[in-house]
C-alpha cells in the first residue's frame, strides 16, 4: 500500500490510495473521509506490473497534465502508466467529495468491498508505457517526487536519480551521490529557499542532508532502516517518529539559534585539480556572468557562476558520478564550434581521473532572472567508460594482462575537426594521458550513449601528464594530429587520422548491425513494455602508429601543454616542466606530394628554451599571440613573456593568491573600444580570476650584438 497525493482531490479529505495484489496487478483507489461517516473509496484505474520474483510496487507519483502515472516497484524498476483515461471516474469522484450522491457506495462501511469489486470489471488493465527496469539495483525504489517537471527517484542503492519525460518515455538525465556512506536513501525534499534535503539512514542513525551546504543538519540514533517512519521539520521545532520493536518512539527538539556564520562558502571539499571555462552569458540586469566547470580531489565537478561584479562564485549543479578524483575536463563545443545557441551555453563535457574512469555529460546553460544565480543549468547524462569493466568484456582476457586498477587519466583533448565534410557522422573523438604510459583515444556516439576506446598506444613507456590534439588543413584536405608529453620530457607528436578515419567505418558498420539485433532483442521483450534498446558491439580496433617525431623538450615532467597555430599556417608547441623550465617549439607540416592521404611529416622549425623561467613546477602555460606567452606556476607567479629573437623575454610578473597551483584557463574578450582584455582562471587550493591587456604591437626588436 502506498498513499499518492492527486490535484483532483482535497488535501484535507480525499488521497489516492495504490494498492498491489496478486498476478502483478496494482489498483488506484480514491480514498474519501467525510466528518461523522466512515471512509469510502472509489476504484479509478488498474494496472499490471512487469513480471518479476517480488512484483509489488513501493511508491508512486502523478503527473496530472501528462495524465501519467509514475510508479517504483520492488525490483528497483521505474514504470510509466497512463491514467488520463480514468478522468471521468476523477470527476464523478470529484463531485461526490463536493456533497454530491454516490449510486454506488451508502454510508456503511461494508459497501467498500462490493463498491470495488463492482468497478473493477468495468476498467480496463493498463500496461506501462515505459520500463527502466532496475533502476535502483534489487533493494527496490523507496520514492518518487515530482519538482518542476522533472522526476526524482531515490532507492537503496546510494543515489537518486534526476528523470525527464520524453514522448512518454521515462529518460533518465543524471545521477546524484549526497555524501560518502548514505545508502539508504529514502526520500527528497525541496524547501522554499532553494535547498534539496536528502532523506535517509546512514548506519543506525536517520540523516538529513543539506545538498547545498553538503553537511547533515539531523543526526537521530532510531537504530537503522527496515522501519516505518515520519519526519516534519518546521522553523520552529523538528518531530521524528519511527517504530522500535514494536512501540512508537518520537523525537522532538526546538529549533536553536544558529551561532555559526559562514563568511565564504566552499567550493570543493578538497584542492581544485582542474578548470575549464564554458562561455559567458548576458543576462538582463546582469554584468556578464562566465560560466566553468572544476573538478577536484572530492571527486565531485562543479558548474558554477562568476559575476565579475559581485566576484561572487555560485555553484549550479554538481557532478558525482567519479568514484576518485577528478582530474581533467574537456569540452566539446555545440554547433560551429561556438557553443553559443539561441538558447544559451551548451557543450559536451568529458571528466576523467581515478580509477580510470571517464563521463560525459550534455550542458546546457540559460539566463534566469529569477535564481539567484541568473543562470539555470540543465545537465543530462550521456556516457561513461572504465578500463576495468572494458577489460572485463574482452575476449580471451585470460592471455593476457590486466589493466592497472590505479591508472589514471592525467589530460582530455578533444579531437577537432571531426563532424566536417569528410566525416558526416555526429562522433566525437577524445585523447587521454593515461598514468600507466600509454595514450588513448576513445569514440562516443550520442545517440547510443556510448564511449568506445578505439586506439592506444604505449610508446612513452612511463606516465602521460598532458596531450593536446590539433586540426591541420589546407586546400586538399585535412589531418588529425596529437601532442602527448611524460614525466621524462619527452613530447610525441602522432598523426591520429587514420585510426580515426577507420574507427568511424568500424563503429558505423558495427551500429548498423546492431540494429537488427535490437529489433530481435525488441521482439523477445515483454510486449507490455516499450523500452528503447541500444546495443552497439566494439568491432576491433589497431594500435597507433609510431609517432612522427619525438623531442626531448624538458629534463623531468612535462606539467603544461598548449599549441596554439600562426597566421603562416604553422604550429607554436609551449610547454613547462617540474624543474621551473619553459620550452617552445615552432612546427610546420609537410605532406607528400599527389595524394592528400600521403605520409605526413613534421619538421621543427625553431627551438627556444628558457631555463629557471620559475621557481617551482610551472603547472600552466598559454599562447596568447604568436608573439606572447603566459605561464603560472607553484611559485604564484603569473609571467608574460615576449619571443622574439630566438629568445623568451619577460615583460611583467603578477603574484597571484592561489596555493599549490594545478591549472590555468585562458580566454580574450574585446571590449568597448576595441581593446583587446585577457582574462585567466587559476585553480588549486581555491579559484582565482585575474584580467589584464597586453601591448598592441610587440616592442621593438634589437640587433644581435
Amino acid at each position: 500500500l502506498s498513499w499518492a497525493s492527486h490535484p483532483g482531490l482535497a488535501p484535507a479529505t480525499a488521497a489516492a490510495l495504490l494498492a498491489s495484489g496478486p498476478d502483478g496487478e496494482m489498483v488506484w483507489l480514491n480514498v474519501t473521509h467525510r466528518p461523522g461517516q466512515a471512509p469510502w473509496a472509489r476504484l479509478m484505474g488498474r494496472y499490471l506490473l512487469p513480471p518479476c520474483k517480488q512484483r509489488w510496487h513501493t511508491c508512486a507519483a502523478f503527473l496530472p497534465q501528462e495524465g501519467l502515472l509514475v510508479c517504483g516497484d520492488r525490483r528497483g524498476s521505474l514504470l510509466l502508466f497512463p491514467c488520463s483515461s480514468s478522468s471521468g471516474w476523477d470527476a464523478e469522484s470529484t463531485s461526490i467529495a463536493n456533497g454530491g450522491t454516490d449510486p454506488v457506495v451508502e454510508d456503511s462501511s461494508n459497501e467498500l468491498e462490493p463498491s470495488c469489486l463492482l468497478h473493477k470489471g468495468v476498467l480496463p488493465l493498463e500496461s506501462p508505457l515505459s520500463v527502466l527496469f532496475g533502476l535502483h539495483g534489487k533493494t527496490g525504489v523507496t520514492s518518487v517526487t515530482i519538482h518542476r517537471g522533472y522526476i526524482y527517484s531515490t532507492g537503496r542503492d546510494g543515489v537518486y536519480r534526476q528523470l525527464r519525460l520524453q514522448d512518454q518515455q521515462l529518460e533518465v538525465l543524471r545521477k546524484h551521490r549526497p555524501c560518502k556512506g548514505l545508502q539508504w536513501i529514502e526520500e527528497l525534499r525541496f524547501t522554499s529557499d532553494g535547498d534539496l534535503l536528502v532523506l535517509g539512514f546512514h548506519a543506525d542513525n536517520f540523516v538529513v542532508w543539506s545538498s547545498r551546504t553538503s553537511e547533515n543538519l539531523h543526526c537521530i540514533p532510531c537504530g537503522g532502516g527496515h522501519r516505518s517512519w515520519s519526519y516534519c521539520s518546521s522553523p520552529l521545532a523538528e518531530v521524528f517518529a519511527f517504530i522500535k520493536s514494536g512501540d512508537v518512539m518520537l523525537y522532538h527538539r526546538e529549533a536553536e539559534p544558529c551561532e555559526q556564520q559562514v563568511l565564504l562558502a566552499s567550493l570543493h571539499g578538497r584542492e581544485i585539480t582542474c578548470v575549464r571555462r564554458l562561455g559567458a552569458l548576458e543576462v538582463p540586469g546582469h554584468a556578464t556572468l562566465n560560466v566553468f566547470v572544476t573538478g577536484s580531489e572530492d571527486t565531485t565537478a562543479c558548474v558554477l557562476v562568476l559575476s565579475e561584479n559581485s566576484r561572487a562564485a555560485v555553484p549550479l549543479a554538481r557532478l558525482s558520478d567519479h568514484i576518485s578524483s577528478v582530474r581533467a575536463l574537456a569540452f566539446a563545443m555545440g554547433p560551429g564550434d561556438e557553443g553559443f545557441g539561441d538558447e544559451g551555453l551548451s557543450a559536451l563535457l568529458f571528466s576523467a581521473g581515478g580509477r580510470a574512469q571517464i563521463e560525459c555529460y550534455q550542458l546546457l546553460c540559460t539566463g534566469d532572472t529569477v535564481s539567484e544565480s541568473a543562470v539555470a543549468c540543465q545537465i543530462i547524462h550521456v556516457a561513461s567508460h572504465r578500463l576495468d569493466k572494458h577489460w572485463e568484456q574482452k575476449k580471451n582476457r585470460h592471455k593476457l594482462v590486466k589493466m592497472d586498477p590505479e591508472t589514471r587519466y592525467m589530460s582530455l583533448s578533444v579531437v577537432p575537426g571531426t563532424s566536417t565534410k569528410q566525416m558526416p557522422t555526429p562522433w566525437k573523438f577524445l585523447a587521454a594521458a593515461c598514468s600507466d604510459g600509454s595514450v588513448r583515444i576513445f569514440g562516443l556516439l550520442e545517440a547510443a550513449r556510448k564511449l568506445v576506446l578505439v586506439a592506444e598506444s604505449f610508446h612513452h613507456q612511463r606516465c602521460v601528464l598532458k596531450v593536446e590534439a590539433f586540426l591541420h588543413t589546407w586546400a586538399g584536405g585535412e589531418r588529425h594530429l596529437l601532442c602527448s608529453a611524460a614525466t621524462d620530457g619527452s613530447i610525441a607528436f602522432w598523426d591520429i587520422t587514420s585510426p580515426i578515419m577507420y574507427a568511424v567505418d568500424a563503429l558505423n558498420q558495427a551500429e548498423e548491425q546492431s540494429l537488427g539485433e535490437c529489433c530481435c532483442l525488441a521482439a523477445l521483450l515483454l510486449p507490455l513494455t516499450k523500452v528503447r534498446v541500444a546495443v552497439l558491439t566494439e568491432p576491433v580496433f589497431p594500435a597507433l602508429d609510431a609517432p612522427l617525431v619525438t623531442i626531448m623538450a624538458h629534463s623531468c615532467g612535462v606539467n603544461s601543454l598548449h599549441i596554439r597555430e600562426t597566421p603562416e599556417g604553422q604550429y607554436l608547441v609551449a610547454s613547462g616542466s617540474d624543474d621551473g623550465s619553459i620550452h617552445v617549439c615552432l612546427l610546420e607540416v609537410a605532406l607528400g606530394r599527389g595524394e592528400a592521404a600521403a605520409g605526413t611529416c613534421l619538421q621543427v622549425l625553431e627551438r627556444v628554451s628558457r631555463p629557471c623561467a620559475h621557481a617551482a613546477h610551472v603547472t600552466g602555460i598559454r599562447v596568447l599571440r604568436p608573439d606572447l606567452l603566459l605561464s603560472a606556476s607553484v611559485d604564484q607567479r603569473l609571467t608574460l613573456w615576449n619571443w622574439r629573437l630566438g629568445e623568451l623575454v619577460p615583460l611583467s610578473t603578477t603574484f597571484f593568491h592561489v596555493p599549490d597551483l594545478a591549472e590555468l584557463d585562458c580566454w580574450e574578450v574585446v571590449e568597448a573600444g576595441d581593446e583587446l582584455r585577457y582574462y585567466c582562471v587559476l585553480c588549486g587550493q581555491g579559484l582565482e580570476m585575474l584580467c589584464g591587456t597586453a601591448p598592441s604591437k610587440p616592442p621593438p626588436q634589437e640587433a644581435p650584438q
